[in-house]
């Protein structure tokens, strides 16, 4: 049974038994507690915890979701993947511990031509809490007898999200995969054998502080008993397929196939090989997903795994043998394969190609980076007489450049060297730590919405600022510090729920509006307007006269400037879009956006900075479409209908049924958008672009003026080209050309310093070679350089002194002085090297007294230290070096 089937028949099942079909969220979530969605029932936890109504009492969804606590053990488990489709029947107080067993039976053990999976009862195994009676119980009524039933502590069959939250007794249920794949004894004796499939929660507690899965306090009952289980599509399909192992099942057995073609290695020859093939065919889905929904990558949170997870399917195609690049062809794949279920795959493919193909390009760089900062690290490992390369220095390569260990050491073993892996390994274990307690400590409970949940039950806020500014309401609610109040008087700050506001609350990238509230005898100065649930419009407000009180009538007013403004940002950032699409393509796709009065940031998917052509002509294509006078629409229509116009949504972002349309100047620019827009393309006002920089790997960021602000930039542009103009004694349209002369003069005598600069530095090379001293048959100069003498000036100096010595013998340091550090130079002739100096090996003589580091090879090492007042010190340690050598 193929993958997509058993997820079909899955929802079909739980549809038929009336529950609603409910489509995956996407994986990323405004949750603080998560980099990703990791659980089906993720997005249904305000309605478990009570603080929302559910529209729906029954439910089911198959859920994206990412775990990526431990990438490095990828392909080494037969079970494990990064990417999985949690499928998941969900209760809100209707039935409970017998209904959640019986539909889990059903599905599991009627036929394949009755809608189920057909699995043999008598390989079936259940786990309850090991005082879940009732549990058990129902098993037995079922058909699972007591011999395959076993009871299980916290850490198996309680289940939490690990935070503060709704929590509950599970029943897991696992199929026997038979004597061949480990002992006898059930789920307790071999979780290999036993394939853990579904996991039954029984949603009735809500748990407080813990840092375990079996330390933490049970705070009391949920308002109600609910039911959510998870069943591991991934689990299934190799269970039904025939396969040994979540990675040989039809959605990623292809890829491997596809690993093996472009590797020239086979699958199931080597272990170490297919842990490599696994990493590639979990990873590419994994990316995909995640670059679908919004993610890119980048150096921090969510956008570093990604860009961990795309760089190791690089790491082990290459290991593997792949010489070319690979990650488009993957991508294909991958797309091709997930496209039935998540036809976005499909129709982004060619976003989610540049973005995955960006990030490798990005890498081969830093491989190559990488290799030749190896070469320099095993150059100085060996120029010291080391036959090991430090566990800090692998760590600097691996942490800092991205350069991975397992390639440091294939490298370190072709050039005879080893890896001090206990040490790399130690280091590694203390970031991890230190990443494991920073994310704890931003972990924390789940908002707590219950006070809002009575007024979203009584239905959503009237936004009425699509057509007015000022809007009479009733006060529905004041919540002053988390608690509801009846009253609130002048001076305090209080959140004021109405049942209509022509005010728009923060979202989709448009900051709120500002405004007031008043009545007779009454004003409140509206600070900031957000959205509970999407729903409610909660205005925070500081009340500056008189006092208002709940069930007040009051006129709610948007100030019009902000207003204005704001609709000229907001609708300035789809001008921007369309250009940019115009301009670069169609792959250039927003990634966030920021707009207020008079000021628009735009942030797109694209590789490398843009031309100052570029720029330009996004910022001409954006100002004739202003000066086209477009005619501004909007409309609401279903998702599919809107998708088929070829209106742009934002990716990651949750859509309703029904969306709402900005259409400009026809096919010119058209979104999903809930913000407030200009009639007129024409009422936006110039858009003067400010620069365009990166905030990512992979993403750009455009910034500019509209409207007034524009205006004002330019003005003061102007002045400041006059101004240059009046002390260059040019007109404006000369300085251009004028600034280039100016340049270029300024750049000649920069040259003719430099040149006149290494004169004098050379010219002393005579008087240095003549303070030579000797020690046996070797020529030692150890002196100071003269102040301001830089690190390069001195390597051309040391190497101009070493050569003056022709065939006999020599050593030359040289340390100066350049605002207040000390760069050094360490040159060995090849008559010194003979005799067994070595220049990396000089530099510890010395570098203690001046606090410095260096390295490089047996001929020429260099470096910096931070103490000047160490160089006497320091050339005196040399010379007793080297006078030691020489014997």
């Amino acid at each position: 049974m193929q993958t997509h089937e058993i997820r079909r028949r899955f929802l079909d099942h739980f549809v038929r038994a009336g529950h609603t079909e409910v489509p995956s969220a996407s994986l990323i979530l405004a949750d603080p507690n998560l980099l990703f969605v990791n659980a089906g029932m993720v997005q249904f936890v305000p309605f478990f915890l009570g603080q929302q109504t559910p529209p729906w009492d029954l439910a089911t969804s198959v859920q994206k979701c990412v775990r990526t606590g431990d990438i490095e053990n990828v392909g080494i488990t037969t079970r494990h993947n990064t990417f999985f489709q949690m499928a998941g029947n969900f209760s809100f107080g209707q039935y409970f511990k017998r209904g959640a067993i019986e539909h889990a039976w059903s599905l599991l053990t009627d036929s394949v031509e009755d809608g189920g999976y057909g699995f043999d009862p008598e390989r079936l195994w259940a786990t309850v809490y090991y005082d879940d009676d009732e549990a058990a119980q129902i098993w037995r009524e079922t058909g699972i007898p007591d011999e395959r039933l076993q009871r299980r502590g916290m850490a198996d069959n309680y289940w939490s999200m690990g935070i503060p939250g709704p929590c509950g007794p599970s029943s897991e249920i696992y199929y026997d995969r038979g004597p061949e794949f480990g002992v006898d004894g059930g789920p307790e004796a071999d979780e290999d054998r036993y394939l853990e499939i579904w996991n039954l929660v029984f949603m009735q507690n809500e748990r407080g502080e813990g840092i375990s899965k079996d330390d933490f306090e049970i705070l009391g009952p949920l308002p109600r008993q609910n039911i959510d289980t998870g069943l591991g599509i991934e689990r299934v399909a190799f269970l039904l397929q025939g396969v040994d192992n979540v990675y040989e099942t039809d959605l990623l057995r292809p890829i491997i196939e596809r690993a093996e073609q472009v590797t020239g290695r086979t699958y199931g020859v080597s272990a170490e090989d297919d842990v490599r093939f696994r990493v590639i065919a979990d990873h590419a889905r994994t990316g995909a997903m995640l670059i679908a929904d919004g993610v890119n990558p980048g150096n921090d949170g969510r956008g570093y795994v990604l860009r961990r997870l795309l760089r190791r399917i690089v790491r082990s195609a290459r290991l593997l043998g792949a010489e070319q690049p690979v990650m488009g062809t993957f991508m294909k794949d991958v797309s091709e394969l997930m496209a039935p279920s998540y036809p976005e795959l499909a129709t982004d493919f060619a976003r989610i190609e540049t973005v995955a193909v960006g990030e490798e390009t990005a890498f081969l760089k830093t491989l190559s980076t990488g290799s030749t900062l190896f070469e320099n690290t095993a150059d100085a490992v060996r120029a010291e007489g080391g036959t090991t390369i430090p566990g800090s220095e692998a760590f600097t390569l691996h942490d800092t450049y991205g350069f991975p260990i397992d390639l440091t050491l294939e490298m370190a073993a072709e050039a005879g060297l080893a890896v001090d892996e206990d040490g790399f390994r130690s280091l590694m274990a203390e970031q991890r730590k230190r990443a494991k307690d920073d994310a704890n400590a931003r972990k924390h409970a789940h908002a707590d919405l219950t006070i809002y949940k009575e007024l979203l039950d009584r239905g959503a806020t009237e936004f009425t600022g699509f057509d007015e500014l000022t809007s009479e309401a009733n006060v529905l609610a004041l919540i002053a510090e988390g608690v509801r109040v009846p009253v609130a008087t002048e001076g305090h700050d209080v959140e004021v729920i109405l049942d209509r506001s022509p005010l728009y609350a923060e979202s989709g990238g448009q900051i709120a509006d500002r405004g007031t509230i008043t009545a007779s005898g009454l004003r409140l100065r509206v600070n900031d307007v957000q959205k509970i649930a999407k729903q409610l419009w909660v205005h925070k407000a500081t009340v500056e006269q008189g006092q208002i009180t709940e069930g007040d009538v009051v006129l709610a007013q948007a100030d019009p400037a902000w207003r204005s403004g704001a609709t000229q940002g907001h609708s300035g950032t789809h001008m921007v879009h369309a250009a940019l699409r115009q301009v670069l393509g169609p792959n250039a796709v927003q990634a966030g956006s920021l707009n207020k009065p008079g000021y628009l940031r735009f942030d797109f998917n694209w590789q490398g900075q843009l031309s100052e052509q570029q720029r330009a002509d996004i910022e001409a294509v954006s100002n004739d479409a202003v000066g086209a006078d477009f005619p501004v629409n909007t409309f609401v229509t279903d998702l599919p209908k809107a998708k088929q116009m070829g209106a742009m949504a934002l990716f990651g972002e949750n859509y309703g049924d029904e969306v709402r349309v900005v259409e400009i100047g026809g096919r010119f620019s058209m979104e999903l958008c809930g913000g407030t827009h200009v009639r007129h393309s024409s009422q936006i006002g110039p858009i003067t672009v400010l620069g365009e920089s990166s905030v990512g790997s992979g993403v750009r960021r455009v910034e500019a003026f509209v409207g007034l602000d524009s205006y004002r930039y330019l003005a003061k542009e102007r002045a400041l080209l006059a101004g240059v103009a009046s002390s260059l004694k040019v007109p404006s349209e000369e300085v251009p050309g004028r600034v280039e002369q100016l340049v270029e003069r300024l750049k000649v005598a920069e040259k003719e310093l430099e040149r006149t600069k290494m004169a004098a530095v050379l010219s002393s090379a005579s008087s240095f070679v003549d303070q030579a001293e000797r020690f046996g048959s070797v020529l030692l100069v150890a002196v100071a350089a003269p102040e301001g003498v830089a690190a390069g000036d001195l390597r051309t100096l040391a190497t101009d002194i070493k050569g003056r010595f022709g065939t006999d013998p020599a050593v030359v340091v040289l340390l100066g002085t350049v605002e207040g550090k000390v760069p050094f130079v360490v040159a060995v002739n090849k008559g010194a090297q003979e005799l067994g100096f070595r220049a990396g090996e000089l530099v510890s003589s010395f570098g203690p007294s001046i606090e410095g580091r260096g390295g490089g090879k047996p001929e020429m090492a260099q470096g910096a230290g931070s103490q000047p007042s160490g160089i006497p010190q320091g050339l005196a340690a040399v010379r007793a070096r080297v006078a030691e050598l020489a014997g």
